[in-house]
């Protein structure tokens, strides 16, 4: 009988045999998505290994998406600040994802998209990089990297790690990948109790997790906002109309928050709907769909003000939604009424806007529960419940200031995992330096 370590490395080597037959798929997939999001066919070569001019022996920081991004920027810019000496290297999967770590920081980093798992691509970029620490934000584990990491004595940081019950359950499928990868790490940093407990079922040794918090709620408001929203609230004509802003919104959410609006302003007929889409390829549909209803529009995209009879805003932009939400008298946030898990209820939350979802928000759940005790949120069973939440919010502004308030006082009370995240970093190089 095959030892346990003899059925791992099976499982590897048909995991490899899968991901190099499906190699045309990629390439093909890669081309497809770059015809919408042009992003996608600019530095291929990253993607299989072929950076030049990136800086070695420093830090790694690598987010997949926009998300992922925005989840680091406190991390990053500590790291910055505090390991000056050390060039810094933020490493990205989606287009979208490195369009915000370049706005986000300039020429302050070094940037590439991080290579697909192909074990010659992961050791081409390994020996061009030879990073000092590989910090991982949330749950971006790819089998080959991690053995690779491991194989050369890097160390590994899971950072504001989170595992919803759901992933766990898809995790322990493939049980001969996840334990080696999980057992590569050099330290995990876990959001809250039931991630480390989740991750500890899976493999993970409980000595190298702590619950560190989550980096979201050390999130740093720019200084300038409050500046911004001001001129703006003058500018389009605020004052006294109120604005509803539905952030991050997926397939089919936009219909539903449209048809919302629709009823909502036979009760509040000047409210003004801010409409922020999650991804950039959808925009122009998005304002399809609101040319074909009917809407009196405008598109951030074109510059395009808003008039005392504009009806909807689309936020059709990167990077700009916390301008949009200091804005706001009541929020949604997407990605909680289809299957996909939610978005971040911190930054509105962050800044005093009372925030509603939908029932799905398994990615943000402890964080959503929070809030819901605090007063600050209302997860909504449907639309019908999402639209009495909002109507008694604008019905009654003293209530909607009052959740608003809550949420501040939320994010306020629980910031501090940032500090318990650089004493691992601290520990990590220390530890490395004496090895």
């Amino acid at each position: 009988m095959p030892s346990f370590a003899g059925f791992l490395n099976m499982t590897r080597w048909f995991y490899n045999l899968v991901l190099h037959l499906l190699l045309p798929f990629v390439i093909l997939r890669l081309f497809w998505r770059g015809r919408k999001s042009p992003g996608y066919r600019e530095n291929i070569g990253h993607r299989f290994g072929r950076q030049a001019g990136l800086p070695a022996g420093g830090l790694v920081v690598h987010a997949v998406s926009v998300g992922e991004t925005l989840a680091s920027q406190p991390l990053v810019n500590a790291l910055l600040q505090d390991y000056p000496e050390l060039p810094l290297l933020v490493t990205n999967t989606t287009a979208t994802g490195a369009e915000r770590s370049r706005a986000l920081w300039g020429n302050r980093i070094a940037w590439c998209y991080l290579p697909y798992d192909y074990p010659w691509a992961v050791s081409a970029f390994l020996d061009h990089v030879r990073p000092r620490l590989f910090v991982v934000m949330e749950t971006e584990l790819w089998p080959n990297l991690m053995a690779e990491l491991q194989r050369r004595h890097i160390p590994v940081l899971l950072a504001n790690a989170r595992l919803s019950e759901r992933s766990a359950r898809g995790y322990a499928k493939v049980a001969g990948l996840t334990k080696p990868m999980l057992q590569a790490l050099t330290a995990l940093a876990a959001q809250d109790a039931g991630t480390a407990q989740r991750f500890a079922s899976l493999g993970m040794p409980q000595d190298k997790i702590t619950v560190t918090g989550s980096l979201k709620f050390d999130l740093a408001l720019p200084p300038e906002l409050e500046q911004r929203a001001t001129a703006l609230k003058a500018e389009w004509q605020l004052s006294g109309r109120p604005v509803w802003v539905a952030a991050s919104t997926h397939e089919g959410e936009e219909a539903a928050v449209l048809e919302i609006f629709r009823r909502l302003q036979a009760r509040f007929p000047n409210l003004l709907l801010v409409l922020v889409p999650r991804h950039p390829e959808r925009f122009d549909r998005i304002a399809d769909l609101l040319q074909k209803q009917g809407w009196r529009y405008v598109r951030r995209s074109l510059q395009q003000p808003v008039a005392l009879d504009t009806q909807v805003f689309l936020g059709d932009s990167m990077g700009e939604l916390l301008q949009w939400l200091a804005l706001a008298d009541v929020a949604f946030v997407g990605g909680s009424l289809v299957d996909v898990g939610g978005h971040n209820p911190l930054e509105p939350a962050a800044l005093s806007v009372p925030v509603v979802t939908g029932p799905v928000m398994f990615n943000f759940q402890q964080i959503t529960d929070i809030l819901i005790t605090a007063g600050a949120l209302v997860q909504a069973a449907d639309t019908d419940r999402i639209e009495t939440c909002l109507s008694q919010w604008l019905l009654h502004p003293e209530q909607a200031k009052q959740a608003g308030a809550a949420g501040a006082a939320v994010v306020a009370a629980n910031r501090g995992a940032l500090s318990r995240h650089m004493a691992l970093v601290s520990r990590l190089l220390s530890e490395s330096e004496a090895a």
